[in-house]
């Protein structure tokens, strides 16, 4: 009688075990298929992310090279017309 009750409570937790093995495979899975999705979605942004960069980049490429080139033009602006002195007024006393 022993070994029959001894029998059954390992089938039981034999049963039990594999059961269980079954749920955390099926949750490992749907972790996976979430975490799958979430680095698609990372990919995705990352890409984004860099054609947003090249397009800033550019811009403020043609920036620096239009403020350059007004640098230019005030530096040419204030070689052409040199600033006159103006007379100093002393005061004289009487």
């Amino acid at each position: 009688m022993t070994r029959k009750s001894t029998l059954a409570s390992l089938v039981v937790a034999v049963v039990l075990s594999l059961g269980m093995t079954a749920c955390k495979d099926t949750k490992t899975l749907q972790e996976n298929q979430q975490l799958k999705a979430q680095v698609a979605d990372l990919q995705k942004q990352v890409g984004e992310m860099g054609n947003n960069l090249e397009t800033v980049t550019a811009a403020r490429d043609a920036l620096v090279k239009e403020n350059d080139s007004l640098k230019e033009q005030i530096r040419a602006l204030k070689t052409k017309s040199p600033k006159k002195k103006t007379a100093s007024r002393k005061r004289r006393r009487s």
